[in-house]
């Protein structure tokens, strides 16, 4: 059965070809269409600006992002690990969108006590993707880590979305073809299975 996927893209070099993330995207865009996903991209460095989150109602272009998520099945969201977070704009695009009670609200217990319950996400798929560069063992496989904890949690706890990863390592300035293309052919299937 094909899938409505929305991408969110955030990395500055989105144009085809022009960077690691932008040639993953690409390949799973053409994989998925294969599978006649039907694909909805979002290049955020590409869009208007969302400026930053001020307590201000949402505007047109969040309350549109949030339609375009509702009727998603699957959210691919794209980022390079920066500073051990997702690039400031895709950090700045999910303050806007993921907010309650759009992506979740919570049921009180008692008090201030309560525990949360999806919305319009939940029983929807986030697929995480992120690049890292460090070639340390200790940062990739425990710091670089903490970024993904935490859209776990966003995601998986909060939204009630079935979350998944695509990490992505060793991306240096010079990295080999044989490693470029296991990527690409990790990205191809990722795309498959979905």
């Amino acid at each position: 059965m094909s899938k409505k996927i929305l991408i969110v893209f955030g990395h500055p070099k989105f144009q085809k070809g022009s960077s690691f993330n932008a040639c993953l995207r690409d390949e799973f865009i053409t994989e998925s269409k294969k599978c006649n996903n039907e694909i909805d991209l979002i290049n955020l460095y590409d869009e208007p600006p969302l400026g930053f989150l001020d307590g201000s109602p949402a505007t047109e272009l969040v309350l549109n992002y949030r339609k375009r998520l509702e009727q998603a099945d699957v959210m691919l969201l794209m980022s390079p690990c920066y500073n051990y977070i997702c690039t400031p704009i895709v950090e700045n695009w999910i303050s806007h969108v993921i907010q309650p009670p759009f992506s979740f609200t919570y049921r009180k217990l008692y008090g201030n006590f309560g525990y949360p319950q999806g919305s319009a996400l939940k029983g929807k798929t986030a697929i995480i993707s992120m690049s890292y560069a460090s070639p340390s063992f200790f940062i990739s496989g425990i710091i670089q880590q903490i970024p993904r904890r935490v859209k776990k949690f966003l995601f998986g706890y909060l939204c009630k979305m079935n979350v998944k990863y695509l990490r992505w390592y060793e991306i240096l300035p010079n990295m080999p073809k044989k490693i470029f293309d296991k990527h690409m052919t990790k990205m191809r299937i990722a795309a498959k299975e979905i």
